[in-house]
């Protein structure tokens, strides 16, 4: 009888041991210096149902020169925005071998949890991968053709190198293990075998670029085989996330020697080919939408995009922000930003020949933030009713 008494005594102790354990601060608990994943909950497939598609409006969140400004996060707390879309350089994330910093995206993802929004990632390597992953991996150097860089000298991997590809795929698979599961984690766009963006274009803003892509060995074939593994690594990788493809289609070679109608096969095919990979899980988006005149105009995806809305999910990304006599004049109302915005949403969001609409739009933080753009966000939000996946 006493061994027992003593028994339960001992017993007790160890358990009120246990629960003063776990009710320190996490802080007392953890000793080594890495912030720990964010918790884990079971994901629901992306595209499993209308619910677990990208829908509605997201907000773009683009890198800037000093990464990305926490007060932009406010942008996930706008009523009318159902997800958030954040661009951010790989190079921002690992910049040395093996230690990433999370800091960034584990403040987003808190945002988006407590916001309840959905996340689409845009990493971007190409032009901006560390110096680490070109190491031993064939480069040369090109002006970057758009964004913050423009026309800046730098050096690029190219597409297909096996080395540099492996060191991104790498990468993936630790960004897999850390925020795979999260159930806000809804897109992330394939790159790799890219440049300055996650789209498939390369720069060939000239002939003498055209001229050192073909003595750096690019064919069409190599460029789609490297594709074609990228495909398949998003495939495995990320089994719970849609993958997005950015303004398919081949770069350089068939520019002025094949007609519109070739270049338009030569994009169906590779996203046919995407669709055998990801099938429901696949998304085609354009990122140029605008509904006035740039200073120089490439490929308007817009009608490219829409042939698909019904068949796969399918949205647009805006050229850019609208703020400003420049960029509103971009979008399409010169002077008058909340117009721009209002008609450059009007095209995107027309139905095609069959009646359907896009799934998703994306527009630029600085527009979701500006208070006399509300109305116009209001009325873009409203139109989702009518577009069904």
């Amino acid at each position: 009888m006493r061994l027992s008494r003593l028994w339960c005594v001992l017993l007790s102790v160890s358990l009120l041991s246990c629960l003063s354990w776990t009710s320190l601060p996490a802080r007392a608990q953890r000793q080594d210096s890495a912030a720990p994943a964010p918790q884990r909950r079971e994901a629901v497939r992306c595209a499993s149902s209308d619910d677990a598609t990208p829908n509605g409006l997201a907000v773009v969140l683009p890198p800037t020169e000093k990464g990305h400004a926490p007060g932009n996060l406010e942008a996930l707390n706008n009523p009318f925005v159902s997800g958030v879309s954040i661009q951010i350089n790989w190079r921002d994330i690992e910049p040395v071998q093996g230690k990433p910093d999370w800091s960034t995206l584990d403040a987003l993802f808190a945002a988006a949890i407590s916001s309840q929004k959905w996340v689409q990632l845009d990493i971007y390597p190409g032009f901006f991968s560390p110096e680490w992953a070109l190491a031993g991996a064939k480069t040369d150097m090109f002006l970057v053709p758009y964004g913050p860089h423009h026309d800046t000298l730098a050096k690029l991997p190219m597409p297909w190198d096996p080395v540099y590809l492996d060191r991104w795929f790498a990468f993936l698979k630790r960004l897999s293990e850390r925020y795979g599961n999260s159930p806000v984690f809804r897109m992330i766009g394939a790159a790799g075998p890219t440049s300055v963006s996650d789209e498939m274009t390369l720069p060939s803003y000239s002939p003498s670029a055209v001229k050192k892509w073909l003595s750096d060995g690019y064919t069409p074939a190599k460029f789609l085989g490297a594709w074609e593994k990228t495909f398949h690594v998003y495939a495995d990788t990320f089994p719970n996330q849609c993958v997005s493809l950015a303004a398919p289609g081949l770069p350089i070679l068939d520019r002025g020697k094949s007609g519109r109608s070739a270049r338009l096969r030569a994009k169906q095919d590779i996203v046919e080919r995407a669709f055998k990979v990801f099938g429901r899980r696949l998304v085609v988006q354009s990122n140029d939408l605008h509904a006035g005149q740039a200073k120089i105009e490439t490929f308007d995806g817009t009608d490219f995009i829409k042939s698909y809305c019904g068949r796969i999910i399918t949205g647009f990304e805006m050229r850019g922000g609208s703020r400003g006599a420049g960029p509103s004049e971009v979008m399409g109302a010169a002077g008058n930003p909340p117009l721009a915005l209002r008609k450059s949403v009007d095209k995107g969001m027309a139905a095609n020949s069959s009646g359907r609409h896009i799934n998703f739009l994306e527009i630029y933080v600085g527009d979701v933030l500006a208070p006399d753009m509300q109305p116009v966000l209001r009325y873009a939000a409203s139109l989702f009713g009518k577009s069904k996946p």
